[in-house]
C-alpha cells in the first residue's frame, strides 16, 4: 500500500485548490448564509466534472477513484464551499454501481440513467438520505435544495422526489438541512442484497468525504490562527511566541496530518473492498470531527473577543466545525458503530437492539 498521491492527483488537488480560493472567498461564503448554498459556484464545480470524477468511464465519468473525490472534498471544507459535494457525489457513485447496461430491466435502467445525468450535468440535484429510516424520519443535509434524495426502504433503494412544500431547518452552521415528510413520488430502482451493500458503501463515501471537508477545515484554520498570533501582540511580543497559544496550534496541525494519512488509507480499502474498510470509514469521520472542533476553536479562542464577531473569518470555521461534524452523525453515536464495525455488535445498557443500531447507522 501506498499511501504517496500520484502526478495526477497532485495536480487535481492544486486545480481545485485555485478554483476554491478564487470562488469560495470569505465575501462568497457569507452571501450564501443562511441557506449555505451558492448556485453559481456549484454551477462552476458541475462544469469542471467534479461530480464524475469518481464515476465509472462506462457511465461517462472520469473512471477515478475515492481518493480524487476526497482531495476535492479537502479544498472544498478549506475554503468553505457553500455546495453540497458529500451526498450528492456519493449519491451519483450509488447510481453508477446499482445501473447495468444488461438490458435486463430497460424501464429501470432508463431511471437511473436519466438521474445520473441529471446529476452529472447539474439540471438535477440529486443527494442521499444518512440513514435506514423512514425519510420522514430523517434531517436530510442537502434536504432544502435537492430535487431527489436516494434513499432505503427496507432492502430497496427507492428514488424520491422533492416535495411542493420544503421549509428550510434554521441551524447554526448555515446548511440547506429540511426535512421530507412526503416526498411526491417514490421510484423503485434497486432492491435484495446487492442494492443495500451498495447504499451501505455510499454510506461510508460520505464518511470519507466529510472528513476530509473537516480536515480542510481544520487545515485553513490552522492557518487563520496562526496569522493572527503573529500580528497580535501583548506585552510587546506577539502572541504566537507563548507555549498556550503555539502548542495547541502545532497539535492540531498534527491532527490534521494524521487524520489526511487515515482518510487517504480509508479510501483505498474501500476501493479495494477491504474488510477493514468500513470500520475506517467510521474512525475517519470521528477523528476529523474531533480534529476540525479543537483546530477552530483554539482559533477563535486566541482571537479573543473579535473571533466570535461577523467580521472576522474564524467564526465561519468555527461554526461549520459544530455544524459539519453533528449534521451527517452524532460523534458519539459514531463510536457506539465504530465499536460494532471493529469487534462485532454487543448489546449495551439502555440498548435495547444494538445490532440494529449499526445497521441503521451505515
Amino acid at each position: 500500500m501506498n499511501l504517496g498521491l500520484t502526478d495526477d492527483q497532485r495536480s487535481v488537488r492544486e486545480l481545485f485548490a485555485e478554483m476554491f480560493a478564487n470562488e469560495s472567498t470569505p465575501e462568497r461564503v457569507r452571501a450564501a448564509e443562511p441557506l449555505g448554498f451558492d448556485r453559481a459556484l456549484w454551477d462552476v464545480v458541475i462544469a469542471t466534472g467534479a461530480l464524475g470524477v469518481g464515476i465509472s468511464e462506462r457511465a461517462g465519468g472520469g473512471g477515478a477513484g475515492l481518493l480524487e473525490l476526497a482531495l476535492i472534498a479537502e479544498e472544498v471544507g478549506r475554503r468553505l464551499a457553500p455546495i453540497p459535494l458529500a451526498e450528492t457525489t456519493a449519491a451519483a457513485r450509488l447510481l453508477d454501481a446499482v445501473g447495468s447496461d444488461d438490458g435486463r430491466d430497460d424501464v429501470r435502467d432508463d431511471v437511473i440513467a436519466g438521474l445520473l445525468a441529471g446529476a452529472l450535468d447539474g439540471s438535477r440535484i440529486v443527494s442521499l438520505a444518512p440513514h435506514r429510516a423512514p425519510l420522514g424520519e430523517q434531517l436530510l443535509p442537502d434536504g432544502a435544495i435537492a430535487d431527489v434524495v436516494l434513499a432505503l426502504d427496507g432492502d430497496t433503494l427507492v428514488a424520491c422526489e422533492r416535495p411542493a412544500a420544503v421549509v428550510a431547518v434554521r441551524n447554526l452552521g448555515s446548511l440547506p438541512l429540511a426535512r421530507w415528510t412526503e416526498p411526491s413520488a417514490f421510484t423503485p430502482i434497486a432492491s435484495g442484497p446487492e442494492a443495500v451493500r451498495a447504499y451501505d458503501r455510499a454510506v461510508d463515501d460520505v464518511r470519507v468525504l466529510r472528513a476530509a471537508m473537516l480536515l480542510g477545515l481544520a487545515r485553513e484554520a490552522v492557518e487563520i490562527g496562526a496569522a493572527y498570533a503573529r500580528e497580535r501582540r501583548a506585552f510587546g511580543i506577539p502572541i504566537g511566541t507563548y507555549q498556550a497559544v503555539a502548542h495547541p496550534l502545532a497539535d492540531a496541525l498534527v491532527n490534521v496530518d494524521g487524520g489526511e494519512l487515515l482518510v487517504w488509507k480509508t479510501c483505498w480499502a474501500l476501493d479495494e473492498e477491504q474488510p477493514s474498510g468500513p470500520a475506517l470509514a467510521s474512525m475517519a469521520i470521528v477523528f476529523a470531527q474531533r480534529s476540525a472542533w479543537h483546530a477552530a476553536q483554539h482559533s477563535l479562542h486566541l482571537h479573543g473577543g473579535y473571533g466570535f464577531t461577523v467580521e472576522y473569518d474564524i467564526q465561519l470555521y468555527y461554526r461549520r466545525a459544530k455544524a459539519w461534524g453533528t449534521v451527517f452523525t452524532d460523534p458519539a453515536r459514531e463510536l457506539h458503530v465504530l465499536a460494532d464495525r471493529r469487534f462485532g455488535p454487543a448489546l449495551r445498557p439502555g440498548v435495547p437492539d444494538a445490532p440494529a443500531l449499526a445497521e441503521s447507522s451505515r
